[in-house]
């Protein structure tokens, strides 16, 4: 029986990591692209193992074309042909009005949350067409619909991108056998908000969930593992989002 090879960007840390061992529990060898932390995405790695899979972890910056082929050179001479593709690695730059952010955080932004999913998405098509099958899941958020004034309307605006690329690619790969889908996680907790200079920003916004909670980096990974999964296979084109209600 053929293994699964699924590639997750941004596997090292909250959503990502999560994505992984849910993967990995699922029955998926896994790739774990990762950007900084080795030991991060070690640790990861060695989960996958204890869940009865294999993986490997690859330093990558997904915004770089060179970086993505290796990538999944890695992962095909590793583990084998690739048949998912987890769209995971993205940015925000600090929080703040789009008119006192520095050009600079707003091009990293788009570097990696529309043109490294852009790439990834181009490599792991030129690998499944000639397959004949495979599964694209870009990771959005409910900021591409709510807009995110006052926070962070440019990764809100990358996001929408990564939305109408979903609908597009799917589109596009549907008669390949390739499915195409995202999942836009609305207010979750992890690192990712200290990270940006608000440490507690999740617990804060509570209010304004009808949940009346942040959600759990699980709880997108289980969604994204139904996306990969063959329940979900007359899904493709869709954005499922999974934001408490928001």
């Amino acid at each position: 029986m053929k293994r699964l090879v699924t590639v997750v960007t941004g596997g090292s840390r909250g959503i990502g990591a999560a994505v992984c061992r849910r993967l990995a529990g699922d029955g998926h060898d896994v790739v774990i692209g990762y950007v900084r932390d080795t030991g991060a995405a070690e640790a990861v790695a060695d989960e996958v193992l204890e869940a009865g899979a294999r993986s490997v972890a690859v330093r990558v910056d997904t915004s770089v074309e060179a970086d993505v082929e290796r990538l999944f050179a890695v992962a095909e001479e590793r583990l084998g042909p690739v048949t998912g593709l987890v769209n995971n690695a993205g940015v925000t730059g600090p929080l703040g009005r789009l008119a006192d952010a520095d050009p600079a955080d707003l091009r990293r932004v788009v570097d990696v949350n529309l043109t490294g999913t852009l790439l990834c998405a181009r490599r792991a098509a030129q690998l499944m067409t000639p397959r004949g099958s495979g599964v694209i899941v870009n990771v959005s958020s409910a900021a591409a619909t709510l807009g995110s004034p006052g926070e962070y309307v440019h990764y809100a605006a990358t996001k929408a991108a990564v939305d109408a690329l979903t609908l597009g690619l799917a589109k596009e790969l549907g008669p390949d056998g390739i499915r195409v889908n995202a999942v836009a996680p609305g207010m979750i907790d992890t690192e990712m908000h200290a990270a940006m200079g608000d440490p507690d920003r999740a617990r804060r916004a509570s209010g304004a969930i009808p949940l009346r909670r942040p959600g759990r980096a699980e709880e997108i990974a289980a969604a994204v593992a139904w996306l990969m999964s063959p329940d979900a296979s007359y899904a493709s084109g869709a954005v499922l989002r999974v934001s408490g209600g928001r």
